[in-house]
Formats: C-alpha cells, sequence, structure tokens
C-alpha cells in the first residue's frame, strides 16, 4: 500500500535530479510493451523527435556506455564506434543493461544509474528547445532542458543517427 501513496517521480533517477537542482515535468504514460518512443509521444502530444532513447551499449571491450538518441532515429554502430574511436560498438543484452544501469529496460534514465556511465548524445538532440527522456520506470518520461546533459552529466555530443 505505501507504494501507491509514493509520488509518481520517486525514482533513482528524479531523485538525482532533485539532488542536483535540475527542475523537470513529470509526464506519465500508459506503457506500451514495444510501443517505444512513437506510443509514447503520441500519448503525451509531444513530436518523437523530442522524446530521447537512453541506449546502453557496449564496446569490443565489453564496456558499458549510455547514447542518448532522438526517439525516430536509430543509431548507427559503426559511425558512433568511429567517433568514440573503438573498433565497434553494439547494444548490450537487456540483462546485462540492467546490471549496468540499475533501471529495467523500458525504464532505463540516463540520471541515477548504479554506476557511473560514459554517456554520449547525438548532437542534434542539445539543439531541441527541450526534450522528453526516461524518468526511471517505464511509463514515465521527465521533461528536461537538453543543456542538463552536457552539463549534469557531461554528455558528450556524437553525429551517429541514421533516419528511423
Amino acid at each position: 500500500m505505501a507504494k501507491k501513496d509514493r509520488h509518481v517521480s520517486d525514482t533513482p533517477a528524479t531523485q538525482w535530479l532533485r539532488r542536483a537542482g535540475i527542475s523537470y515535468s513529470e509526464h506519465p504514460y500508459d506503457y506500451v510493451r514495444h510501443g517505444g518512443t512513437a506510443e509514447s509521444a503520441r500519448q503525451l502530444g509531444v513530436p518523437e523527435h523530442a522524446v530521447i532513447k537512453t541506449l546502453v551499449m557496449q564496446d569490443e571491450r565489453a564496456q558499458p556506455l549510455i547514447v542518448l538518441m532522438h526517439g525516430d532515429c536509430q543509431v548507427s554502430t559503426k559511425n558512433l564506434a568511429r567517433a568514440l574511436g573503438v573498433k565497434s560498438v553494439e547494444p548490450c543484452k537487456p540483462e546485462a543493461a540492467q546490471r549496468h544501469s540499475g533501471y529495467q529496460v523500458g525504464g532505463t534514465s540516463p540520471f541515477g544509474t548504479r554506476k557511473p556511465l560514459p554517456v554520449h548524445v547525438e548532437a542534434g538532440v542539445l539543439a531541441l528547445p527541450r526534450i522528453y527522456i526516461n524518468g526511471g520506470r517505464r511509463g514515465f518520461l521527465v521533461g528536461i532542458d537538453p543543456a542538463v546533459l552536457a552539463s549534469a552529466l557531461s554528455a558528450q555530443p556524437v553525429h551517429c543517427a541514421l533516419p528511423g
């Protein structure tokens, strides 16, 4: 019962945002398995391009990293590897992504991860006026100024987007 009394934003991600003094808006929606960013954008009435995916990936040495990508785009792993100066990059298996981030797949946030992970952001994301990114739970996005990604997460811009 106590769980129902908790505020919707009570996740490691929003706790981290509050501790960092970062302002955000809450955007809960009805999670649809395999609905992806198209479904959350539709329910919230925001452009899918402004809904940002948090992807846990790894390089050829199995070193984890986070990539933040527009919801309507895919990651060119070839371009990402080139930008990072590594041989290859691939998505982590769901269990490895959860182990590294501390979040369930579909609810992964770049904020408040279990352990610090390097964060890379598609450069175009930083040019948007506002983004909607996972708040640490399936069916819950937070709206923030994208400048937070660089200032609070030290996210490094990369050019690796492919049209969705």
